[in-house]
């Protein structure tokens, strides 16, 4: 078994490893005052914006808005290679993301939150791996989000004053159309809760990346199955976001305070068993795209 990665430090010396992954509507974080703005580069060009890096709630944290500064990157323009690279790059350990979603069961509500722990993948237009090209690994996928994150972002969720549920299956459709009546009807089938945009690939790229994911999903709206609700709008979503601001950053500088500081997950060594390829028929340009996430168990490059 390879050793635990440490935590790259930040400018302080300080160890970041938690991040924090805006969705519409959280474009920054409450609380962040002596903000570092780093630009990163990566081999998957460059993230969705700078990441912002600074304290909360005692903690070292990064913050990336998904969509990019004043929301200009559709989900299927989110460079979540990049995005993930760079949190991984970082030092980041656990991945809160946060994301608006439209519902699919009556059960729950229209400003609820769902902490989802099973995801149904409709995307087709983003590359989900960082892999390929002369290096193949197959990670495990079967729990697609962190239990032990999950959990205390469920728990803060709940604290904040949001209703709240724990599990529940999010379909991720390609967007950036909503769907049809169809469609919707087709997602519910197979008893899915919610339906949102992109949460794929963002988690099986951070599974890649061996970090510790969660979903926190606010609820804007019912999808267009529902006769007796008004049909998803932008209007009514962005409207319906900003009723649950306040609670998103309750809900994550509470969760923040209360993540582990040391991992006992299984999601820090999802590569131990996933790499295929034998690490001598790995070209050296392929190897090195990939160092920061195979170099703890192949070594570095001869």
């Amino acid at each position: 078994m390879p050793e635990p990665r440490s935590a790259a430090p930040d400018r302080d010396g300080a160890a970041t490893t938690i991040g924090v992954i805006g969705g519409s509507g959280l474009y920054d974080l409450d609380g962040l005052h002596d903000v570092e703005q780093r630009a990163v580069d990566t081999p998957f060009g460059a993230p969705s914006g700078a990441i912002a890096i600074d304290t909360l709630a005692g903690r070292r944290v990064t913050f990336l808005a998904r969509h990019g500064a004043g929301h200009r990157l559709l989900p299927g323009e989110v460079p979540s290679r990049a995005n993930i690279w760079a949190l991984r790059s970082l030092g980041v350990e656990h991945v809160l993301a946060v994301s608006a979603v439209d519902l699919l069961r009556e059960e729950v509500a229209p400003l609820h939150a769902v902490v989802p722990d099973q995801l149904i993948d409709r995307t087709w237009g983003q590359p989900s791996t960082f892999f390929g090209g002369d290096a193949v690994a197959h990670i495990g996928f079967a729990d697609p989000f962190c239990a032990d994150t999950a959990g205390v972002l469920a728990a803060a969720a709940e604290a904040s004053g949001v209703r709240t549920h724990p599990g529940g299956t999010l379909v991720v459709i390609e967007g950036p159309a909503f769907s049809t009546q169809a469609e919707s009807e087709f997602h519910r089938a197979p008893g899915a809760t919610i339906v949102g945009m992109t949460a794929l690939p963002e988690a099986k790229l951070a599974r890649e990346a061996e970090l510790c994911y969660a979903s926190l999903s606010f609820v804007t709206d019912y999808d267009v199955w529902h006769t007796q609700a008004a049909n998803v709008s932008v209007e009514l979503v962005l409207a319906n976001l900003e009723r649950n601001a306040d609670h998103a950053h309750t809900t994550i500088a509470s969760a923040v305070a209360q993540l582990p500081a040391k991992r006992t997950c299984e999601c820090g060594q999802s590569l131990a068993g996933a790499l295929v390829t034998a690490p001598a028929a790995v070209p050296a340009a392929a190897r090195e795209r990939v160092a920061l996430l195979i170099n703890r168990y192949w070594g570095s490059a001869p």
